[in-house]
């Protein structure tokens, strides 16, 4: 038997028997974590109160095995807030979709438990943050977000030099099998001529510049987003639910 301590995002929650939840979060030091909340679907608990979808949370588990992710779940003892990012982002429609998007695509590239992805764990905390404090529009959070989470997972998409055979940029194909833009040579069936504004926009949100990426025009804005999701879906090989109920 043994004791946890970390911190970490709650991704989602599920209803088990009467008044347990099973809790699913993405952790600093142990990756994706499933444990058992008990009690904390009673009016009068207030350690469930912690334990909701955004929350960044300090957390305790309790083990029956020397690891924390093995036969069996463990149990998820003791919470302490860190910060309620769920407070400003349930109130809000654009937030909140961004937001759930945020936390499916986090669950879907940690498919493996217990295995520490921290990388992804400081894309997801950074990203939430700033959704949480309004600083940039929420669909534009989101596809950084996305775009980050892609590079750090391997699949960094190229928007200037030619995927392929590396032909400086700017390049007028863009080939989501590819690995982003190409040039005339590399150009593969089913490849789109995006507009050099959108493919700016979506370069700028991968490095970080939001100067640039807060003053592009919305149907730009509108371009961006579906390239990104077109080719999230492609790397992740199916789409993501939430994304569909994301505002355009």
């Amino acid at each position: 038997m043994s004791l946890f301590r970390d911190d970490g995002i709650v991704l989602r929650t599920q209803k088990l028997g009467e008044a347990d939840r099973i809790i699913t979060m993405l952790t600093r030091g142990h990756g994706r974590v499933r444990a058992v909340a008990r009690g904390v679907r009673r009016t009068k608990s207030k350690f469930g109160a912690r334990l909701e979808p955004f929350s960044h949370v300090d957390v305790q588990f309790f083990s029956k095995n020397s690891e924390l992710v093995g036969r069996g779940l463990p149990l998820c003892t003791q919470s302490e807030t860190i910060a309620p990012y769920g407070g400003a982002i349930v109130t809000d429609y654009a937030r909140y979709t961004a937001g759930t998007a945020m936390l499916e695509t986090a669950e879907r590239f940690t498919d493996h438990e217990g295995e520490p992805a921290v990388q992804q764990y400081l894309l997801l905390v950074g990203a939430l943050r700033t959704l949480a404090r309004g600083e940039h529009a929420p669909n534009l959070v989101l596809d950084a977000f996305l775009l980050r989470s892609l590079a750090v997972n391997g699949y960094a998409p190229t928007f200037g030099d030619c995927a392929k055979c590396g032909l400086p940029g700017p390049n007028r194909f863009f080939s989501v099998g590819s690995g982003g833009s190409v040039c005339a040579d590399c150009r593969v069936p089913g490849s789109v001529v995006p507009s050099p504004q959108a493919l700016e926009l979506l370069g700028a949100l991968l490095a970080g510049d939001w100067g640039t990426a807060d003053a592009a025009e919305p149907r730009y804005v509108r371009e961006g987003s579906g390239l990104v999701s077109a080719y999230l879906h492609w790397h992740l090989e199916r789409g993501l639910r939430s994304l569909r109920y994301v505002e355009k």
